[in-house]
């Protein structure tokens, strides 16, 4: 009987041809060459925590779980070398031991480094960019099984693409991830009511490296959090609701129960408006979602596939557990994600397919030109992948 995957939350499982697990770059190679000598599809699978079928396949599903760890560092350059299948809650200690820190993560660590890069995710802070952003360096086993280096200096149209590339430019061995040296980070965590929250949320944007506010719709309040490096020593002592240690040891929260997402991407203009209709969204209609908010702010940059793409960003996440309905509600939600220009995140659930998303980002085609180049043949694409890039 077939092996059967699925994603971290549950929702999407698949059954493809099988299941590898390479140790190598050089045993990646040969389980493209073999499928491509079988004609089979290969899609690359990390933690699973897309709520999409991202790493959903028939043909080979290659879980990248082995190829995992720091493989070398340049303290004085900033730079790790770091495998693909790497879960970022395993690299804080070993890129301390380095004497390096991650600049940015998101509030989840349990993704794999190239899988979080691959779908643009990010943190939050207005002067920080995705994890993507802080990468300069990729090796990727391409569909003709060879291996290649890109940089912004090296395969320099291969690159640009392939850090946002939903893993169908290739498939990632290793990633050179600019990193600055380790640093401590002092994080303060209180409540406030909504109105008072969106009225000091310029201030608090503006006045925190990084920012963030989850709204609870039961309570009306923001559970608001702010985070900024510090000199004084990991553990020492901090008031109530604040906390000092390691970056990697502050960025990331428990989530304990699974969940599905919706998150998009609006200008930061647009920003404080959307979360206000999503919020009267959810009082008026969806009264029984008690899941909360999140809001963030990510920076600019010029990944022709990031969300981020060119425009300062705010990121709005709705969420519902699992086992509970949520379509209605993400319609919903959706619908006033659109009308504010949002871009969905690559990893979470939405309705958009490749004409709309074409007319999202100015720099569509030269993406689709790098994926023809490294990928005529279609080998890294499943049915999800065809729908957000193939304009038929």
């Amino acid at each position: 009987m077939a092996e059967s995957w699925t994603n971290w939350a549950g929702s999407v499982s698949c059954t493809p041809q099988r299941i590898v697990t390479p140790a190598t770059e050089d045993e990646l190679r040969e389980v493209v060459r073999a499928a491509a000598r079988e004609g089979l599809a290969v899609r690359a699978a990390g933690a699973g925590h897309s709520f999409v079928p991202l790493c959903a396949s028939d043909g080979v599903v290659v879980s990248m779980e082995r190829l995992a760890g720091v493989a070398g560092a340049d303290a004085d350059a900033g730079v790790a070398i770091i495998r693909a299948g790497s879960r970022i809650a395993d690299l804080g200690e070993p890129l301390r031991a380095h004497g390096l820190g991650m600049a940015q993560m998101g509030d989840i660590d349990r993704q794999s480094l190239a899988g979080a890069i691959a779908t643009g995710t990010h943190g939050t802070g207005r002067t920080l960019g995705s994890l993507a952003t802080h990468v300069v360096g990729l090796r990727l086993v391409t569909a003709a099984g060879e291996v290649v280096d890109c940089s912004a200096d090296r395969e320099p149209e291969l690159f640009e693409a392939a850090r946002v590339s939903l893993g169908a430019l290739g498939l990632v061995s290793e990633v050179r991830l600019a990193c600055p040296p380790a640093y401590r980070l002092h994080e303060r965590k209180w409540d406030r009511p909504f109105d008072e929250c969106m009225g000091g949320l310029d201030r608090l944007v503006h006045g925190n490296r990084h920012f963030e506010f989850f709204w609870r719709p039961a309570t009306d309040l923001c559970e608001m959090k702010a985070l900024n490096p510090t000199e004084l020593p990991a553990g020492a002592p901090a008031p109530p609701g604040e906390r000092i240690d390691w970056s990697d040891r502050i960025f990331p929260s428990e989530r304990n129960v699974k969940f599905v997402e919706m998150e998009f991407s609006v200008p930061a203009t647009e920003g404080p408006d959307c979360m206000q209709e999503i919020r009267e969204l959810m009082r008026a209609k969806h009264a029984d979602v008690a899941w909360p908010v999140e809001y963030r702010t990510v920076a600019a940059d010029a990944i022709p596939l990031s969300p981020a793409h060119r425009r300062p960003t705010v990121a709005i996440s709705v969420h519902q557990a699992v086992e509970l309905p949520f379509q209605a509600f993400f319609l919903d939600a959706e619908a006033i994600f659109r009308r504010h220009g949002g871009r969905p995140h690559w990893g979470k659930l939405h309705t958009h397919r490749a004409a709309e998303l074409a007319d999202l980002y100015p720099e569509w085609e030269r993406f689709a030109a790098a994926r023809r180049r490294w990928d005529p043949d279609g080998r890294f694409l499943n049915w999800h992948l065809r729908t957000l890039l193939e304009l038929t």
